[in-house]
Order: C-alpha cells, then sequence, then structure tokens
C-alpha cells in the first residue's frame, strides 16, 4: 500500500503548491520511514552524497558568469552586435531577441538568467516599438529556452555526471539543434511580423556592424574559450564554469568598466539564491532515487518495454511525451534525477545512444521551462511584462510547436545532432 499512498502525497503537496524539492524530499522522508530495511540516516547521507561531486560545482558557476554579465549590462553588447546583424529584418527586434538568447546561451548555460537578463532590457523596448505585449513575452520566453539546449548546459552537465557520458560530446551534439531551434523561431517571428507590420532597423553600415561586433567580441570569445577548452581537454567543464566566472569579472570591470565592487554583494546573493533552488532539488532527488532504487523501478521498467514496445522509435516518442508531462511541474534537474537512472538501461536495451538519449531528454524538458504551472522562464517574462500567465502561454505556443518539430527530427534523425561530435572530436565521442 506504500506505492499509492506515495503517489497520492506526492500529488497533493503538487496541487497545494509546495515546491517541487520540497515534494521530492518529503516524499524520500515518508517512504523511507516506512520501510525497516533502510536506516532513517540514509536521507542525510544520500542528499549529501549526491551534491558531492565536482561536476555539481559548476552549476553555481555557470550561474555566476550569467548573473555577472547581467549586472555589467554585458548582455547589452550583445544585444547591440545582434540588432547590427537582424534588426534590418521585418521583426528585427523580436530576431535580435533570438539570436541574443543563442548568444547568451554560450556563456551562461542557465535560461533563467538569460529571461531575468534580457528580459529587463528587451520586452520594454519592444513595447516601446509597437509590439503587443504577448508578442514581446512569447519571444523573450521562449528563445531563452535555447540557453539549455546550446552548450554549455547546466543539464548536460548533470546528464553526463548522471551517465557517465561525456560532458564534451553532448556540448558538441547541442549547437546544431540549438541553431536550429533559433533559426525556426526566426522564421515564425518573420511571418508575424509581416502579418502584424512590426518595425525594422534602418540595415548597420558596414563600419557600425564591426564597431558593434568588436565591443562584443569579449563576450563573443566566451563560448569559443570554453568550448574549445572543454572538447580539447584543457579544462573540465567544472573548471571552464570557474573560468567563465573570472572571465567575465575581467571582461566586466576593466574591459567595458560597467561591472562594480559595490554589485558583487548582491549578485553573490542572487546566484545562491537561484544555485540553492537547483541543488537543493537535485539532493532531495537523490534520497527519492534510494526509494525508488529499493522498489527496483529499473528493473519494472526494463521488463515493461521488453514485453511491450519492440521499436526504439516509440520508446523515443515515449521519453519525449514522459518528459514533456513532466516538465510542467519538475524542473530539469530533479526530472533527469528521478528518471534518467530508470530510463537509460532500457534506451542500451534498444541500442539508443546515451548522447542522444540526452540530447532528447534535455531539449523536451526545455520545453517545460515555458509550460504552466511550472514554466519558470513563461513566469518570468510574464511578470517582466505585465501580463497574465495564460496570456503569456497563448504568445508562446508557436514557439513550443517549432522545438517540438526540431526535437522530432533530432531523435529520429540523430546524424544532425552527432555531425559536430563525430567531425569536430570522434575520440570523446567513440563509444557514445
Amino acid at each position: 500500500m506504500i506505492g499509492p499512498l506515495l503517489v497520492g502525497i506526492f500529488i497533493l503537496l503538487m496541487v497545494i503548491g509546495i515546491p517541487i524539492a520540497f515534494v521530492i524530499g518529503i516524499v524520500a522522508l515518508v517512504g523511507i520511514f516506512n520501510i525497516p530495511y533502510i536506516p532513517e540516516v540514509t536521507i542525510p547521507v544520500k542528499m549529501f552524497n549526491g551534491l558531492d561531486s565536482f561536476v555539481l560545482l559548476a552549476v553555481p558557476l555557470f550561474i555566476l558568469a550569467a548573473n555577472l554579465m547581467n549586472s555589467g549590462n554585458i548582455s547589452q553588447k550583445l544585444i547591440d552586435f545582434s540588432l547590427s546583424m537582424v534588426g534590418h529584418i521585418k521583426g528585427g527586434l523580436a530576431h535580435a531577441n533570438i539570436l541574443v538568447s543563442m548568444l547568451f546561451a554560450g556563456v551562461s548555460g542557465a535560461s533563467q538568467a538569460d529571461t531575468a537578463g534580457v528580459g529587463k532590457i528587451l520586452i520594454p523596448n519592444m513595447k516601446k516599438q509597437g509590439y503587443d505585449t504577448g508578442t514581446a513575452v512569447g519571444v523573450t520566453a521562449a528563445s531563452s529556452t535555447i540557453g539549455v539546449i546550446i552548450p554549455p548546459s547546466i543539464p548536460m552537465i548533470i546528464y553526463a555526471g548522471l551517465t557517465n557520458v561525456s560532458v564534451g560530446a553532448l556540448f558538441l551534439a547541442g549547437i546544431i539543434p540549438g541553431i536550429l531551434v533559433g533559426i525556426s523561431m526566426m522564421v515564425i517571428v518573420y511571418f508575424l511580423a509581416l502579418k502584424k507590420g512590426y518595425p525594422t532597423y534602418q540595415k548597420a553600415s558596414i563600419s557600425n556592424f564591426f564597431k558593434q561586433f568588436f565591443d562584443a567580441v569579449p563576450a563573443l570569445m566566451t563560448p569559443v574559450i570554453l568550448i574549445g577548452g572543454i572538447i580539447t581537454g584543457i579544462f573540465t567543464a567544472t573548471e571552464a564554469a570557474a573560468f567563465a566566472s573570472i572571465y567575465t569579472v575581467i571582461v566586466g570591470m576593466f574591459y567595458y568598466k560597467t561591472l562594480k565592487i559595490k554589485d558583487f554583494p548582491k549578485i553573490l546573493v542572487d546566484t545562491l539564491t537561484l544555485s540553492s533552488l537547483s541543488l537543493f532539488a537535485l539532493a532531495a532527488a537523490n534520497a527519492l532515487g534510494e526509494l525508488m532504487s529499493y522498489y527496483q523501478l529499473s528493473t519494472w521498467a526494463e521488463q515493461f518495454f521488453a514485453n511491450n514496445i519492440d521499436s526504439k522509435w516509440v520508446f523515443l516518442l515515449i521519453v519525449i511525451a514522459f518528459f514533456l508531462f513532466v516538465g510542467t511541474f519538475m524542473d530539469a534537474i530533479p526530472a533527469m534525477i528521478l528518471f534518467i537512472p530508470v530510463l537509460l538501461p532500457v534506451a542500451l536495451t534498444f541500442d539508443v545512444s546515451p548522447v542522444l538519449l540526452g540530447i532528447v531528454t534535455v531539449m523536451t524538458l526545455a520545453v517545460g521551462l515555458v509550460t504552466p504551472p511550472y514554466g519558470l522562464c513563461l513566469l518570468l517574462a510574464a511578470k517582466i511584462g505585465k501580463l497574465p500567465v495564460e496570456r503569456s502561454f497563448k504568445a508562446v505556443i508557436p514557439y513550443i510547436a517549432v522545438v517540438v518539430v526540431v526535437l522530432l527530427f533530432v531523435a529520429f534523425l540523430p546524424d544532425i545532432a552527432f555531425y559536430l561530435p563525430e567531425k569536430m572530436s570522434p575520440d570523446i565521442f567513440s563509444g557514445q
């Protein structure tokens, strides 16, 4: 009877609005307390051990780098450069919104930081330029999901830690899907701009383009150094995150001179607040994972799929549908901690590459960032734009659709994602 009881507690706590991290922890607590064979001390031990990982140190460090970029107005340099590239296209400011999210993704790995930093600048500007609030909020929220697809990506780092897959292979495999998502969103914006008559900017002169480019070069170099360093083995993902933070401090304080000493206390508090939410959920999910191991859910899942599913394509569709559902009420990190150990053995029986499973999982859970009730990016953008969540979600639906289309292409034509890993670094991709 304990199984149905735990499911009931989980649903009840979610319905009454308890944060997901506490829901997971409470369910783990109740479940383990009702099993005499597992000592109660297992809960804090599992929570502590779950965070005792060098790889996980990359999470707060990448969030710190993103907050430093926002506080130092470095994101403004990326916006100006993006406008010089695509501002002359119909709906130019919306296109720049998407492009800057793609560039920002190459530094932070955190979609929420993208929404907060870029949204505070672009949503008001888009409204002033004649964009309706729904479009401004929808484009900002949707494009920020690219932040966890284009490397560096915090969910990819977590996935790599869970599965022992190469971080470099995952990062390289995320580049083309992330770019395809961004281009697809720009296509939606273009036709929307034609329909609603959104304005364009005057095409940037060659001299102005190069001025904006050279202003943005220090920020643009960050992803090049990070990705290059990781795939060549110069540093690990965690060391790359530390480098990104130090590099951003140097650029913000001494090159752009927009980052001040007085800004650091708030930056550190914001970083600790956002990091603690994800890491506590991860710790609680580790405790719940012990309970799931006791009930042998992985074995049950393997038997279920072996008896009922005979195609890896059907398996991938089930994974996508499942994580689309889970993403509506759970963050990517606890979702992966709970379910990847169950799904990975099944994926291997269907000859699904762990890298492919990782990319599919991350892209699917990225959609959860803009789907209520949990969608943090949607909630942030709606708050900045002062638009009800219901109307914000309606505005973001076309962009969700294109993400799902690209996701299906990646799932069923994996060579799209595997092209760069196989060409650029076959040694880290071999066997994955």
